[in-house]
């Protein structure tokens, strides 16, 4: 299920991927491959914060506040996934 998780990735996930070099984007993979917990995170982190976004309701005065603290660790998970790629490679 893991191997379908990390190969199934949203397209948010994979979004700056196609502005990387094809070396580069491989790295960015094989990091991932190596981190799924991260990529675990980050996968459902992006769900929740589409659901919260097509929610009619804001849960009690929340809704924007959890997309905006979602929205910043999503780039932090995606930050520490790119930092791992720098140091476990050189």
């Amino acid at each position: 299920m893991l191997k379908r998780t990390l190969l199934g990735l949203s397209a948010a996930t994979l979004f700056a991927i196609p502005l990387m070099t094809a070396a580069h984007a491989e790295s960015y993979r094989e990091e991932m491959k190596e981190h799924p917990r991260i990529v675990k995170a980050i996968i459902e982190l992006e769900d929740a914060v589409a659901y919260l976004k097509a929610a009619p309701h804001d849960f009690g005065g929340h809704k924007a506040r959890a997309i905006a603290d979602s929205e910043a660790a999503l780039t932090q998970l995606r930050e520490a996934i790119k930092y791992r790629e720098h140091h476990d490679k050189h």
